[in-house]
């Protein structure tokens, strides 16, 4: 069975990264949990306030915990705003309903974590995590 593993987590990172600084993104901040929801690996560019942590991670915990991509919770938010209210409090507040979280399936098929982006716009973060993902040879699912 695949995992999230150090290794394809910097290499998500180091792809993630690229990709912004090929888009000309605004400094990111890009976090990999693991399927449980655990902090493989993170990396903050210099010049990103240090509040992105908390957002990166808030993209990627709500993608895991709810098992869609940050578009699907979005869409879920404006379509039913009662539920993600009520699933956030469920959670602690701990995750970020917008596109720039993205979920981490194995060849497979199977969730083995998801990255959070967060340094520019949503959309913009979305794509750059979805590069990431794609270049370690995992499938993202935004």
């Amino acid at each position: 069975m695949a995992e999230m593993t150090l290794e394809k987590a910097r290499q998500i990172i180091e792809a993630a990264r690229a990709k912004g600084r090929e888009m000309g993104l605004n400094p990111l901040t890009v976090v990999v949990l693991d399927a449980g929801g655990h902090v493989t690996a993170c990396e903050r560019e210099d010049g990103a306030s240090p509040g992105r942590f908390e957002l990166a991670r808030g993209k990627a915990y709500g993608a895991i915990m709810l098992g869609m991509g940050g578009y699907a919770q979005r869409d879920r938010a404006e379509a039913q705003a009662y539920f993600v209210e009520a699933m956030n409090g469920l959670y602690g507040g701990k995750f970020v309903p917008v596109p720039g979280g993205v979920l981490v399936r194995s060849a497979e098929g199977a969730v083995i974590g998801a990255v959070g982006v967060t340094g520019d716009t949503s959309e913009n973060d979305a794509a750059a995590a979805t590069a990431g993902i794609e270049a370690a040879g995992l499938t993202p699912e935004a």
